[in-house]
């Protein structure tokens, strides 16, 4: 079988993973978090240049854990979009180059599409139809899922203005937490009170998302509050109110699409009250849950080099040289499409 190189750059990670035939054999990661912490944010362009210093170093570790060498790398998968501009064209330079220099084919991947495949390097082939809930820092997606390498992907429904893992970074630094907001907020919570404030739940009995208000309603209460701000309290009752939203929807989009599992991946998905709260409601219904450990929930190689893999196993043409990133790419099939 095919040992594939997948290289993940579409934000502050930078990720190669190698995969055989649904194997992880090796994967490295480094990331420019540090360097974007004092700006609250992500800074595109240190990002990008951070990418351009680590790739090389990681996929030379990578390929020293997976105890193989260049000249054993069959194809190479590449995020292509969607993400950062100038963070995407660094990878998917890179993966050009090593695809060429090695004469092997390249894959361009959706950044999505490589959450969705990682949960088959611990649980094993998807079934052959699935809710896929997909919550990180800039996506939080609910999708209909069939053969991720050959069929179309549905889309539930979608966020409208902020995705999960924004918001929780935005009410983090409401709260004067560090960023990344999410482990902060994920620490902070278990000490308060989730249920001290009765945070909205938006557009409830849809599958569409919208988290802008949840973050104003957080803002507010913090200003109108008088003397010192229960940090904990906030933090858990806003914990509260996402976990809610998202495990209620997802059991939701199960039993109207007669759905028997439900995959649950990206950055969000790493939430210790997410991923209790949604266990104990697909339990309840009778659901499979799927998660990946939380190592694999955030952005990586090993999630593009998955889906390299299962396109490849598919049969699916490579992408041409002459790809082109897409930024802004739409999910509706594993690879980007020029």
């Amino acid at each position: 079988m095919p040992l594939v190189l997948g290289i993940e750059t579409s934000c502050d990670e930078t990720g190669v993973g190698l995969v055989r035939d649904g194997v992880l054999l090796g994967d490295a990661l480094a990331s420019s978090m540090d360097q974007h912490a004092r700006f609250g944010g992500v800074v595109p362009e240190i990002a990008a240049r951070a990418h351009l210093e680590a790739l090389p170093a990681m996929v030379r570790h990578a390929l020293d854990r997976a105890g193989v060498a260049f000249a054993d790398i069959d194809a190479v998968a590449v995020t292509a979009g969607p993400g950062l501009a100038s963070a995407v064209q660094v990878g998917l330079a890179a993966g050009k180059a090593y695809a060429l220099a090695l004469a092997v084919p390249l894959y361009g991947v959706h950044h999505l599409a490589g959450h969705a495949a990682v949960d088959t390097l611990e649980h094993g082939p998807l079934p052959g139809r699935c809710i896929a809930l997909i919550v990180s820092g800039g996506h939080t997606s609910l999708l209909l899922l069939g053969d991720l390498a050959r069929d179309p992907i549905v889309h539930l429904g979608d966020t409208l203005d902020d995705a999960a893992g924004e918001a929780f970074d935005k009410v983090a630094r409401l709260l004067g937490l560090s960023y990344p907001g999410g482990p902060a907020i994920d620490r902070v919570a278990r000490e308060g009170d989730p249920h001290a404030i009765a945070f909205p739940r938006a557009l409830p009995g849809t599958h569409t998302f919208s988290f802008s208000g949840l973050k104003t309603a957080v803002a507010r209460w913090v200003e109108r509050h008088p003397g010192p701000v229960p940090v904990a309290d906030v933090a858990a009752s806003f914990q509260e109110a996402v976990a809610d939203t998202l495990s209620r929807k997802a059991v939701a989009a199960c039993h109207e699409h007669d759905a028997s599992t439900l995959l649950m991946v990206g950055g969000v998905a790493a939430n210790s009250r997410v991923r209790a709260l949604t266990a104990q409601r697909c339990a309840k219904a009778g659901i499979e849950l799927r998660v990946p450990t939380p190592r694999l929930c955030t952005d990586n190689g090993a999630m593009i080099a998955a889906v390299g893999d299962l396109v490849i196993r598919a049969g699916l043409p490579p992408s041409p040289l002459d790809l082109a990133m897409h930024p802004t790419a739409t999910l509706t099939h594993a690879l980007v499409h020029p």
